[in-house]
């Protein structure tokens, strides 16, 4: 019997169609439906999960690929009453607009927080080395893969700079 995908702490059965997406996956058979379907090519950003702590786009991945693996949503992240941190200050910045690229966005500011806190550079990293500076040019940056069609992108900067400014404290 292979391991099971663990979705926000519960473990669930890898489809038995080795066809679907993790996309998918999450969407219909699990009923997690605020990771969103945007162009379904890994353009858009909006179906962004956290894979073992690494970010990824869903839509480019089969469910099957990841037995054993911990997948972490937008909903394993908090609840309409308890909101992460990040979920709050994306609230309290107005990072979203129409919010459907908001779950995505999330997660992705998420796990890029961990990336900073792990040294991982990136191309706009100053120093490949050294302890990474987040700076809102290496925020763009790592957020670069995750579109907002409403604009709200210096909302959500202000958002993970507040968030990483708290964990610095």
């Amino acid at each position: 019997m292979p391991n099971p995908i663990t979705v926000n702490g519960a473990p669930h059965p890898v489809p038995d169609d080795p066809r679907v997406s993790l996309l998918d996956f999450l969407r219909h058979q699990l009923q997690l439906t605020g990771t969103k379907k945007g162009c379904d090519h890994g353009q858009c950003g909006a179906c962004t999960v956290m894979v073992n702590g690494v970010r990824i786009n869903s839509c480019l991945t089969l469910a099957a690929m990841h037995e054993g693996d911990s997948v972490t949503t937008i909903e394993g992240l908090g609840t309409p009453d308890a909101p992460s941190q990040m979920q709050q200050a994306f609230l309290e910045h107005d990072g979203f607009q129409c919010g459907y690229c908001t779950p995505g966005q999330i997660c992705s500011a998420t796990a890029l927080l961990e990336e900073i806190a792990l040294g991982w550079p990136s191309d706009a990293s100053s120093d490949l080395e050294g302890p990474m500076e987040l700076t809102g040019e290496e925020i763009r940056e790592r957020m670069s893969g995750n579109l907002c069609r409403c604009g709200a992108y210096t909302n959500i900067v202000a958002a993970i700079e507040e968030v990483a400014k708290e964990a610095r404290a």
